[in-house]
């Protein structure tokens, strides 16, 4: 059954401990905004709060003391409205419209809004996200990707956490940041398939 808390900017956050939300299996949180009470299978696929998120680069940039450029601010804009991780060159394209925009410019925005924790980058496919919630120190994320529609979703899972901290200190490793990337099938695609 699903829970709710208060998240960080006083938003509703769904908590499923046996991870049943959109078909993932698994012990791990899911997270998602909750705009209203009911399981969280109901949200949209790419359910996000776009102001909260600009209001965390705008802020990100201001104590760096930097402006948060035009450039920035559409490519916020185009990985907030996407319903799929999107490659670099996806977003020049969809920037392009107007005028020229090149590779090194989005780049750059990119770079500044991952170092703002406003988006991902799936290394494995060399795209970006947008994520609209703050992860704790030394959580570690596991990206679900769907091989067939491409859908991630994004997760915490303190089960993981805990092995990645013990290895960690077996070995002597300091991480900085724990990203895991987990390929598969969504409940929507799986459920394709079995018809």
């Amino acid at each position: 059954m699903a829970g709710y808390r208060r998240g960080r900017s006083a938003r509703l956050v769904c908590t499923i401990g046996l991870a049943r939300c959109a078909g993932w299996q698994g012990k791990i949180r899911m997270r998602h905004l909750a705009g209203r009470r009911g399981d969280c299978r109901d949200m949209p696929a790419h359910g996000i709060d776009r102001d909260a998120i600009e209001a965390r680069a705008r802020l990100h940039a201001a104590s760096k003391g930097t402006p948060f450029s035009l450039m920035r601010q559409r490519v916020l804009a185009v990985l907030g409205t996407s319903d799929k991780p999107l490659t670099a060159y996806e977003i020049v394209k969809q920037l392009s419209d107007t005028r020229k925009v090149h590779g090194v410019e989005v780049y750059r925005a990119l770079e500044f809004l991952q170092e703002a924790g406003c988006i991902h980058r799936l290394a494995s496919r060399s795209s970006y996200f947008a994520c609209d919630h703050l992860h704790g120190k030394g959580e570690a994320v596991v990206f679900m990707i769907c091989r067939e529609c491409g859908a991630v979703r994004e997760t915490a899972s303190e089960l993981i956490t805990r092995g990645l901290r013990g290895a960690a200190k077996t070995t002597r490793f300091r991480p900085i940041k724990s990203m895991i990337e987990v390929e598969g099938e969504c409940a929507k695609c799986a459920a394709a398939h079995e018809i």
